[in-house]
């Protein structure tokens, strides 16, 4: 079965469950096949929520007869909180976010743009970065994803950490 018939496959068991089928594919990792299957929906997803799209695949998988010739491992997971976006609607549903692009050609000067996304549109993303608003055709984007500011979530961390800390001492 190819990639596409792998898709139409999997993605009823992921959709009933009011999720995004965002990724699938097959990956040979330390000797062994791993069908992955990333899943994902605006609020994100918990871990009871994808062991419950697993065993969905899985029956969807076994009532369909999906033997590949060979065994392999399936695994259901989120994108991440730094995850891939490839298509139009995925920058747009994260406008406001922060983001790396890489592009095919140099976007006035770089093929790497980190900044954060301002608008989307089926032709195109634009992004306000460190140098001004940069216009990137979707035709030129390799690859992109989201970014985290490690060091202002760490101190996110902290803030809340103290709150915490200060409720509890003014309970004592």
């Amino acid at each position: 079965m190819d990639l596409e018939g792998l898709v139409r496959l999997v993605a009823p068991a992921v959709e009933s469950a009011g999720l995004e089928l965002v990724e699938v594919g097959f990956h040979r990792e330390q000797g062994r096949q791993v069908l992955r299957v990333t899943i994902d929906r605006e609020e994100g997803v918990d871990l009871d929520t994808i062991a419950d799209v697993s065993e969905r695949v899985s029956r969807r998988l076994d009532l369909e007869g999906f033997e590949p010739g060979w065994p392999y491992t399936l695994e259901v997971s989120s994108p991440g909180v730094e995850r891939p976006l490839k298509a139009p609607h995925e920058f747009a549903r994260r406008i406001g976010s922060r983001v790396r692009v890489k592009t095919a050609s140099p976007i006035q000067g770089s093929r790497v743009l980190h900044g954060t996304i301002v608008e989307a549109d089926p032709d195109k993303v634009r992004l306000s970065t460190d140098e001004g608003e940069r216009s990137v055709p979707f035709g030129e984007i390799t690859s992109a994803q989201t970014e985290v500011d490690w060091d202002q979530e760490l101190g996110r961390s902290k803030t809340r950490q103290r709150s915490k800390s200060d409720a509890e001492g003014r309970k004592k």
